[in-house]
């Protein structure tokens, strides 16, 4: 394949920043870089233009730089929270991708940041809380909370309630039986009190009491 040299003008992720002088294919360049105008032949009338460019260059990347740094203290203040689909056991339905964290980060705060951005040094697939690290320039890095909450409500703390209705009435009941107890305990006794037969009275003190009537 034909390659072409060309002096880039804007920058191109992946090929280059604005002054660079690079090599590409002679199709890409005549079919895209120059009618979009992201770049020009080199010839010694372009070349002159690389001071203008190289300014241009600078001026946008200090540009960057600030805007990143400012991002990156502001970032680190922020809950980004990711809402996925969980079964009953609380276990998550496939994983949280940067594509997923760069839409809430424009959804909930309105914060534009190219997936590329988003480090995930594994995939996230339990619910909870954690810190995600961003490159947001070559010389600019911080870190955002990610908390994944489920959109399936959990059954146990219904369950736990349930629970604690069906064990007030047996509580009742047994109190009740209880005192039950109690009162059968005493009926016995006052029935054996009843019936006592009365004390015998003295056959002495009987006759005093016949002759003191007698009298």
């Amino acid at each position: 394949m034909a390659k072409t040299e060309v002096i880039l003008t804007h920058n191109i992720v992946g090929l280059g920043g604005e002054s660079d002088q690079v090599r590409v294919a002679a199709g890409y360049a005549r079919n895209y870089l120059f009618p979009q105008r992201f770049a020009v032949p080199v010839t010694a009338a372009n070349k002159r233009q690389l001071e203008a460019l190289k300014q241009r260059r600078a001026e946008r990347e200090a540009h960057e730089f600030n805007t990143m740094n400012e991002l990156a203290k502001g970032v680190t203040k922020l809950v980004c929270v990711i809402k996925v689909k969980t079964g009953d056991d609380g276990k998550m339905f496939g994983s949280v991708t940067t594509g997923m964290i760069a839409d809430e980060l424009k959804h909930q705060f309105d914060i534009t940041l190219e997936k590329r951005k988003i480090h995930l040094p594994h995939a996230i697939k339990t619910l909870g809380e954690q810190e995600v690290e961003l490159h947001l320039h070559a010389e600019v890095k911080s870190t955002l909370k990610v908390r994944v909450e489920s959109l399936t409500p959990l059954a146990a703390p219904a369950e736990a309630a349930s629970d604690a209705k069906a064990e007030k009435p047996r509580t009742e009941k047994r109190g009740r039986h209880v005192e039950s107890e109690k009162t059968e305990a005493a009926e016995p006794k006052k029935t054996a009190a009843k019936g006592e037969k009365p004390a015998k009275v003295p056959k002495a003190v009987k006759a005093k009491s016949e002759k003191a009537k007698a009298e």
